[in-house]
């Protein structure tokens, strides 16, 4: 078994017909480490600022776009938002 993260979401993503969701709960540091694999984020917020906070991604500068695919907001002002990552299409 791989002994990094990123090896190990590149191995469960490569088997065949697992049928397979990974899903991760981390800080920014494991976020910005696995951002090549994400396909899909979820994001809760609150309606409450409190210090600094911490980084959904950590690590080197590489834009990467995702799109809205979903946004729900819930009575006590948290709103969950489904993002689905915008593959780039290779032009010939």
């Amino acid at each position: 078994m791989p002994s990094d993260p990123l090896s190990l979401v590149r191995e469960l993503k490569g088997e065949a017909g697992t049928g397979l969701d990974i899903w991760l709960c981390g800080g920014g540091q494991l976020s910005g480490t696995l951002l090549p694999e994400i396909d899909e984020l979820l994001i809760k917020t609150y309606p409450v600022v409190a210090g600094t906070g911490i980084s959904v991604v950590d690590g080197a500068f590489d834009p990467t776009v995702f799109d809205v695919a979903e946004r729900t907001a819930f009575p006590n002002g948290v709103t969950l938002t489904r993002l689905t990552r915008r593959w780039a299409v290779a032009t010939r």
